[in-house]
């Protein structure tokens, strides 16, 4: 019984290791995506995480939600700072998420300005 015992707490621990470590390691996806970045904030009550939106369409109707996870500094400063202008984002995705990474499942990795393709010349 204890050997039986002893096989079970093993391979639940090793479950456990290898759910978190999918989560925390495998991506679904990456790509680029541009459009007028309209939002940026720190928001929630037990975890504050950084959230943002750009807006893919003329009339806004397509928008992109993302997370910026809290080490990445300089992608944070620069989306402050770009805000209300045509960007162009590096983003993962995520299978899924930890509560303390943010909202969704998109993570910028990079941020660059770019020229409106709806700018009257």
């Amino acid at each position: 019984m204890k050997k039986f015992f002893t096989i079970m707490v093993a391979l639940t621990i090793l479950s456990v290791v290898s759910y978190f470590s999918f989560i925390y390691y495998a991506t679904y996806s990456e790509g680029v995506r541009s459009g007028h970045l309209i939002k940026i904030s720190h928001k929630g009550m037990l975890f504050k995480t950084w959230e943002g939106e750009i807006s893919q369409g003329l009339s806004g109707s397509q928008i992109f939600s993302f997370s910026v996870l809290d080490k990445d500094k300089k992608v944070i400063e620069d989306l402050k700072e770009m805000e209300g202008q045509y960007i162009k984002l590096t983003y993962i995705e995520r299978y899924k998420t930890f509560p303390w990474w943010g909202d969704t499942k998109y993570y910028i990795t990079e941020v660059h300005k770019e020229n409106s393709p709806f700018k009257l010349k």
